[in-house]
C-alpha cells in the first residue's frame, strides 16, 4: 500500500491546543482571566508591537491565548464555548467569582427565545447552559456534558 493510499484510509488526529481571541486591553483580560481561575501559561512581549498571553481553564486540553499584534479580528468578536459535568456546580463558582453570567437555560442554546429556563431537570447530556461575556465582550457559552456521544473523548 502506497503512503498516499494509507493516508486517504486514515485521517489524521488532530488536536485543538490553542484558540486565539481578540482583546482591547492585554493586562485587562489577564486580570479576568486570572480571575476566572484559568492557569496563566505564557506571557511574553516579542518587542513593543507583540505580546502574548495564554491561558488553559481548569481540565482542558485547549487553551486560548490573546495579547496585541497577534489578531486582526475586532475585540469582542469570539464566541467560546466551555463544556462541564454539572452545570450547577459551574454557575455558582462564575457567579462567586464575580462574574456576570446569564442565568442557567435547558433546550436549544440558539435563539433565545426558544430557551427553557433552568437547567435540564433530567440533566440530559449537551442539554443544559449558560453564559459569560469577557470585558471586550467575547462570550462564553457554558455547556453541561454527562455523556459524551460515541466517538468524542
Amino acid at each position: 500500500m502506497s503512503s498516499s493510499e494509507a493516508r486517504s484510509n486514515h485521517a489524521v488526529d488532530m488536536h485543538l491546543e490553542v484558540d486565539v481571541i481578540p482583546v482591547s486591553d492585554v493586562d485587562q483580560a489577564k486580570q479576568f482571566y486570572q480571575g476566572l481561575g484559568w492557569r496563566l501559561d505564557d506571557d511574553t512581549a516579542a518587542g513593543n508591537d507583540v505580546r502574548i498571553v495564554q491561558f488553559t481553564p481548569p481540565g482542558s486540553g485547549c487553551s486560548v491565548s490573546f495579547g496585541k499584534g497577534i489578531i486582526a479580528a475586532a475585540p469582542g468578536s469570539a464566541e467560546g464555548t466551555l463544556t462541564v459535568t454539572d452545570i450547577a456546580a459551574a454557575h455558582d463558582e462564575i457567579v462567586d467569582r464575580g462574574i456576570d453570567a446569564t442565568d442557567m437555560w435547558h433546550g436549544a442554546p440558539f435563539p433565545p427565545d426558544a430557551r427553557l429556563s433552568g437547567p435540564d431537570p433530567e440533566h440530559t447530556s449537551y442539554g443544559s447552559f449558560f453564559s459569560f461575556n469577557d470585558p471586550d465582550g467575547n462570550a462564553w457559552l457554558v455547556q453541561e456534558v454527562t455523556t459524551r456521544l460515541p466517538g468524542r473523548v
